[in-house]
């Protein structure tokens, strides 16, 4: 827009000088047109460089003339006034002129001007409006002047403010009055006047100070709540002011303005932290969490805020922000080292966000491959293209001991989820280019170290990037127009109609590593519209050739990295971009380009040095390491005499400082540190000066609890309690002031510091009211000032209970228990302390109990049987006769829990004999003293003790110890924030022990592992040994037998093995010459130890029996010889099973088995394996007798005996049983002829050692006239004759076996009941058909012989009912019975007769009978042989 040159009028002429101007722009205005339609006309595809001064005119590209048309759009749609203001502004300045033009030139000029006069003409009307404001406001203030300096009545500049306070607060009430003379001024409460005298000491405070009225309410309480009135009056008259004051309370979240909401709303939460973030010590690929509580409710959960490393956090898949129950968490469920760094939590307050912070420190995972390195991080995709980008990481910290030989790395596609090995980097870079990628698809990247241990875990994959031309986007503009609505104009628009594209420019290196270039140029200008993609080529400086650089895709991006170049050589490359139209001309050639030396790493950085920070946590710092290519450091410690460095953290530090956290209070400990660059991770810095994890010095907090010990007519004194923080240091002393409710300023009490908090306070005044507070001082200063102690009244105390026990402190807290200890009150009463009283109350409540159901006469006591897990808070109240006294001030909060890591006192006796008490605090502070008392009764007798202190232990030696050292010993580590405290009842019986021990050490023996042992060896030596401690060189052995030292001889042999403790005597042949006692005396420089072994009467003839036994079996087994001796096995079959094994046979040698001195030639013997084998198939009574097995040969003989005739043999019946009961087969049943049969099968049965019962329905069966039981050696059944109903049901078979009982059961019942029964009667009805059935009982031969012309009588019986019909058949014909052959019967014997037989009856002959059950036939053959032949069955004979 045209600002106009001037504010006046249109008429106004005009100067020279303007004309001048006027003409001058208009020819540069023409010469300017004439340029533009110039450059219009001009076309080329190569876009010179131009350089202008400020004067000239800029050239017009196409998208300036693509922007006048959207602006020229724009202007055609703007209709609102300020385009009509426009339009008329421009009017105006032409009509000014004289002319009308289009503003195509160079307006600057003409704006300045007309913004300068402007400006000026603004300056100065502001100017006289300034003088006119400051002119009236001297004459009104001279003019109130006046007035105030006259007299006149009071009137409130500022009048009273009502106030809504909370309980226990204090409230401020002001105003200011003017009036001339000043006024009387007088506060009223409800109309009540307030006088401060009527009041509680402190309760108002009144001032006036030159018209600035103020009413001071403290501690207000709910009766303060009132309408304040104050009233003012002087001679010219009276003015009020009044104010409500609303003393509020906590009520719950109620509804309306009361509830807790609508506070919070007004005023916001004020939430403080009543936990502490501690380190966390996390794992890669585990889930870790943070978590902190706060005092109250936060309402917007949404307001507390998680920061890592100063940068906000958010919930996602795998980290979740949680709050609930006044407490918030963080929880990430898979750890990366990314996550590693300072977490911080904030949450809003009143009075400032409050804030908590802790160091989240990831650990390495567990490697797959022992040795292996940790994983890579930080994985990040640079310089993203079509097809193309740069992958960096940064190296794990540790190694594990093996250098990272490569990197490998891996490429998912999209959310697919499969990872796929893509690249390897060498391992002395942390970058590497990544080609082949598709334009459009999305691309997530990890890497793993190779070392020659394996690979590592992958590391967190990178963010997913998406392959695409980013250069098009400022390729592109974006014109607002029309309301809301944009027109987007990209250059490519305004290209000429390019077939074939110019050659790429500026062939550059924008990367050269050790490995590979990365080569980028421009694109061709103008690109024209088609798709390009760019062939390469490198030519070696000096060759003169060009070859072409290959690549498994299409180069689509500016940008490529070469990968094949050989070290040493310099290359040119130049580029030529392809379309569908064809292949432009090469570029010019690049700079000459060579690959880079193996890059190094980063040196270390300098001055590191450790500095004390918490009890587990030490501070470093260093000097920088001034480097582009530093990613961080990596810190490493050690114990002091330890080699290995252990990793701190695993993700490299931005800054020159960092806390390490998680050491062990009172260790030594040295620290490095190293840089880290793509190049890996450089060399260790120098270790710093070993030290020792404490707590640093700083100066000391607040003192607190206040309270008034004494007091007399103008003297008081103040006890108090030390700092929560002693600073890490000694208290050295305090500082204490004064202040007196009716003066202003404070006053110290003293100027050098007091060793003690008790301090007497004098020239006071009485009557008055004083206020106190304190400062700690130590080492490092002195510390923060207290707050204002209650309000004190300076009058002397008279009343006859005593005063306030002070310096109640809590000691030895533990789960259930502690000590308490105070000391005794300076002010007694009407007379002396009788005892005491203790209260406790838990946190939280009102009510005070007692701790024990009386006073107490000591100044200490332990409570016990308390809750764990809850805090206590105690007081203590002295007792005269008088009464109960004053109770002293309250303990802190005391939790009730064992605290880990906490020491007890350690009882022993030391190397020289002496008994002793120790107690090691490894988190003291270096000034700490151990204060040692017995029973709590002050410091210990030097006379009976001896205190040795070293650092953080100290060590109490009894000198004579006796009775009057029994007790308790209590130790208290002094100058620590925390409770370090312990104690130990010392007891005779345990005194006794410690005693015994000194003086064993004192007079030290020899210890004895084992006594005297004897032991028989396999020739029938015997070997007396003994067995002690391990012994110097210079040991020495004195054997003594029966008074007189022996000494080695060729039957006696003693060996002394110094090394093993081992004294040993070998007699080769015992026999009474060496039956007596043996003695060993010992002696290794002042120890000494005497055994002795005592070999007479029973004793030495036992062991004189053995010993030729040994021998005598020695000498038996030279020959072949039984290594098992005979024994039985019962087979699963019954079968008894005699086995034997012999040894150190040959083959001559013979085996024999023998029974009852009889050879059994039926047992067997296998020589290869020297087993003996001697089967029983059926044992019976028969086999009882004395089984023996011998073996012999020409080197002696050997035999074994098995007696089976008593318990042997029972044994063997018994296992026989149990077997045979075991294997019984379930019960079946059967349908039998007479009834129905129940039967089991076994293996084996014997009456005399099994036993079976049957059992119906639980009811035992015995043999009757129906039912009948039996055994066979396989089989036990039960017959049921002639069945009925009332013999269905449940039946059980019980075998009994030894201690072996089984039992069997079947139901017959239902169908199993029917079926027998219907093949009972099916068996039974054949057996009447069988008995009834016409058959031959006996009486015919097989073969009958007979001599021709003899008669042949053949006589058979049958029988049948009813009787059946008989007749003969001869070779299966009927015979009839004429001449010479008859058939008689009678009753069931048949007769056939044949006279005088021949050859012709020679035949088969059968009796064939039959009745209605039945038939059968009786066969007979017939032989007739002639005169003096000789039958043919004497032939064969």
């Amino acid at each position: 827009m045209t600002l106009p040159h001037s504010l006046g009028g249109a008429g106004d002429p005009r100067p020279p000088q303007a004309m001048e101007v006027h003409r001058l722009e208009h020819r540069q205005e023409e010469e300017q047109k004439e340029e533009r339609q110039h450059s219009l006309h001009m076309g080329s595809s190569v876009r010179r460089r131009t350089f202008r001064s400020s004067e000239e005119e800029h050239e017009f590209s196409a998208e300036d003339y693509a922007l006048a048309a959207a602006l020229a759009l724009t202007a055609s749609s703007e209709l609102s006034w300020e385009a009509q203001l426009r339009r008329q502004t421009s009017a105006v300045e032409l009509e000014e002129r004289g002319q009308k033009r289009v503003g195509f030139g160079n307006d600057w000029e003409r704006t300045e001007i007309a913004f300068l006069r402007t400006h000026r003409l603004l300056r100065q009307r502001r100017d006289w409006k300034m003088l006119r404001r400051r002119t009236e406001e001297k004459v009104q203030e001279a003019k109130e002047l006046r007035e105030l300096c006259s007299g006149r009545g009071p009137w409130f500049w500022i009048p009273l403010r009502s106030h809504a306070v909370w309980e226990h607060t204090t409230v401020l009430l002001t105003c200011t009055v003017q009036a001339s003379p000043p006024p009387q001024v007088t506060w009223y409460k409800n109309d009540t006047r307030i006088d401060p005298r009527l009041f509680p000491a402190g309760k108002y405070r009144i001032t006036n100070n030159y018209g600035l009225l103020s009413l001071e309410i403290r501690r207000c309480t709910i009766e303060d709540s009132a309408t304040y009135t104050v009233r003012v009056k002087n001679a010219y008259g009276q003015a009020s002011s009044f104010a409500k004051v609303l003393v509020r309370t906590y009520l719950g979240k109620d509804a309306g303005f009361d509830s807790e909401i609508f506070k919070r709303s007004m005023f916001g939460p004020s939430v403080e932290f009543t936990s502490v973030l501690k380190p966390v010590f996390a794992r890669e690929k585990e889930p870790f969490s943070l978590s902190c509580l706060f005092s109250e409710d936060v309402l917007d959960a949404e307001s507390i805020q998680w920061f890592r490393d100063g940068r906000l956090l958010r919930s996602s898949r795998r980290r979740k922000i949680l709050y609930a129950d006044c407490q918030a968490s963080l929880k990430v469920s898979c750890t990366y080292k990314e996550d590693e760094g300072l977490y911080m939590i904030q949450v809003p307050s009143p009075f400032g966000p409050r804030e908590q912070s802790t160091y989240v420190l990831v650990r390495d995972a567990e490697a797959k491959n022992p040795g292996a390195p940790g994983s890579p991080l930080n994985v990040r995709c640079l310089d993203v293209n079509r097809d193309c980008l740069i992958l960096t990481w940064a190296p794990p910290s540790d190694t594990r001991g093996n250098p990272i030989t490569a990197y490998s790395i891996e490429r998912c596609q999209g959310d697919s989820g499969e990872w796929i090995p893509c690249h390897e980097a060498p391992g002395g870079t942390c970058r590497c280019p990544i080609q082949g990628l598709v334009e459009g698809q999305s691309y997530r990247f990890r890497v793993r170290a190779i070392s020659r241990a394996g690979s590592s875990v992958p590391s967190k994959a990178s963010e997913l990037v998406v392959m695409g031309d980013h250069d098009a986007a400022r390729r592109k503009t974006e014109i607002p127009f029309d309301l809301g609505n944009k027109i987007t104009i990209s250059t490519d628009d305004f290209e000429d109609t390019v077939t074939i594209p110019s050659p790429p420019t500026n062939v550059h290196a924008s990367e050269i590593r050790e490995a590979y270039v990365v080569l980028a140029w421009e694109e061709p200008s103008p690109r024209g519209r088609a798709p390009l993609t760019y062939l390469l080529e490198k030519s070696v400086i000096g060759s003169g050739t060009w070859e072409a650089i290959s690549s498994e895709s299409p180069v689509k991006s500016p940008r490529f990295a070469v990968l094949d170049l050989e070290k040493k050589k310099s290359y040119v490359f130049r580029v030529r971009a392809v379309n569908q139209y064809g292949l432009s001309d090469p570029s010019e050639p690049s700079e000459p380009i060579a690959l880079r030396g193996q890059p190094a790493t980063l040196p270390p950085p300098a001055q590191v040095q450790a500095f004390r920070d918490t009890q587990t946590s030490v501070s470093l710092t260093w000097d920088p390491v001034k480097d582009p290519e530093l990613l961080g450091y990596y810190i490493y410690s050690r114990k002091v005499g330890s080699s290995e460095w252990q990793t701190v953290n695993n993700k490299p530090i931005q800054g020159t400082r960092f806390t390490v956290p998680g050491l062990r209070t009172g260790k030594e400990y040295e620290f490095c540190v190293r840089s880290v660059s793509e190049a890996g991770v450089g060399e260790s810095s120098a270790a710093t000066e070993p030290i020792r994890v404490k707590q640093a010095l700083a100066t000391p907090s607040a003192p607190y609890g206040f309270a008034l010990l004494n007091c007399g007519k103008n003297e008081m004194v103040i006890g108090w309690k030390p700092p929560k923080r002693r600073g890490g240091g000694k208290i050295l002393g305090y500082f204490l002031d004064q202040h007196d409710s009716e003066e202003l300023d404070w006053h110290a009490v003293n100027q050098q510091p007091i060793p003690t908090r008790v301090c007497k306070v004098s020239d006071l005044h009485e009557g008055h009211f004083y206020e106190f507070r304190a400062r700690a001082a130590n080492w490092a200063g002195v510390g923060e000032l207290s707050a204002p102690s209650s309000l004190f009244e300076c009058k002397e105390w008279t009343m006859p209970q005593p005063g306030p026990p002070y310096d109640v402190r809590a000691s030895e807290v533990r789960a259930t228990s502690l000590v308490l200890q105070w000391e005794p009150p300076l002010y007694t009463g009407a007379g002396p302390v009788t005892g005491y009283h203790i209260s406790f109350q838990e946190e939280g409540s009102e009510q005070w109990k007692p701790v024990t159901p009386g006073p107490i006469s000591g100044t200490h006591l332990r409570v016990s049987d308390l809750q764990p897990g809850k805090s206590y808070v105690f007081q203590v109240q002295a007792v005269n006769s008088a009464g109960l006294g004053q109770p002293s001030m309250p303990t802190d909060p005391v939790l009730l829990e064992d605290k880990p890591g906490a020491h007890e006192i350690e009882v022993g006796v030391d190397e020289e004999g002496f008994i002793y008490l120790a107690f090691e605090a490894p988190e003291a502070p270096d000034s700490s003293e151990f204060q040692w008392s017995k029973d709590y009764k002050g410091p210990l007798d030097p006379q009976r003790v001896k205190i040795e202190d070293k650092v953080n232990k100290s060590k109490v030696i009894l000198k004579e110890p006796g009775l009057e050292d029994l007790g308790t010993y209590s130790v208290i580590v002094t100058d620590a924030d925390e409770d370090i405290s312990a104690s130990h009842t010392l007891t005779e019986e345990e005194l006794e022990k410690l005693k015994k021990l000194s003086h064993e050490i004192r007079n030290p023996v020899i210890k004895l592992i084992s006594g005297w042992n004897i032991d028989i060896l396999e020739r029938g030596e015997v070997r007396l040994w003994l067995e002690v401690e391990k012994l110097s060189p210079a040991a020495e052995l004195h054997l003594i037998f029966n008074n007189k030292e022996i000494f080695s001889s060729p039957n006696r042999k003693i060996n002394f093995d110094r090394e093993k403790g081992l004294v040993e005597v070998i007699i080769q042949n015992l026999s009474e010459e060496d039956k007596g006692s043996y003695t060993a005396q010992l002696q290794d420089g002042k120890a000494k130890n005497q055994i002795t072994l005592t070999l007479v009467d029973d004793d030495f003839d036992k062991l004189l029996r053995k010993a030729d036994a040994k021998r005598r079996d020695w000498k038996r087994k030279q020959g072949p010889y039984f290594e098992q001796p005979l024994q039985w096995k019962v087979t699963e079959d019954c079968q008894v099973q005699l086995t034997c094994k012999v040894t150190n046979t040959k083959k001559e040698t013979r085996f024999q088995w023998f029974f009852q001195r009889a050879e059994m030639p039926d047992g067997q013997y296998d020589p290869e394996t020297g087993t003996g084998l001697l089967c029983i198939e059926e044992l019976s009574k028969k086999d009882k007798g004395i089984y023996r097995a011998m073996v012999s040969d020409d080197r002696g003989e050997d035999d074994t005996i098995l007696d089976l005739t008593g318990d042997a043999l029972d044994a063997i019946f018994t296992e026989l049983g149990r077997i045979g009961a075991l294997s019984a087969t379930p019960l079946k049943i059967q349908g039998t002829e007479e009834g129905i049969r129940i039967f089991s099968k076994v293996k084996y049965y014997n009456v005399e050692y099994m036993k079976t019962t049957w059992f119906h329905k639980d009811k035992r069966l015995e043999s009757g006239d129906r039912i009948r039981t039996g055994t066979t050696l396989d089989e036990i059944w039960l017959h049921i004759l002639d069945p009925k109903d009332s013999d269905k049901g449940k039946y059980t078979l019980e075998i009994a076996a030894g201690k072996e009982v089984r039992q069997l059961s079947t139901d017959l019942s239902g169908q199993a009941f029917e079926d027998a029964m219907a093949e009972h009667q099916r068996l039974k009805n054949l057996a009447i058909i069988e008995k009834n059935r016409a058959k031959v009982v006996r009486g015919l031969p097989d073969v009958a012989t007979i001599m021709e012309d003899k008669t042949l009588c053949l006589t058979c019986i049958v029988s049948g009912d009813p009787t059946p019909e008989i007749s003969w058949l001869k070779n299966d014909q009927p015979v009839t019975f004429l001449d010479r052959y008859r058939m008689e019967v009678r009753g069931t014997e048949v007769t056939i007769t044949i006279e005088k037989v021949n050859s012709e009856d020679s035949g088969r002959y059968g009796v064939f009978v039959k009745n209605k059950y039945g038939s059968e036939t009786g066969q007979v053959t017939i032989s007739v042989f002639k005169h003096g032949d000789e039958p043919k069955e004497l032939k064969s004979m």
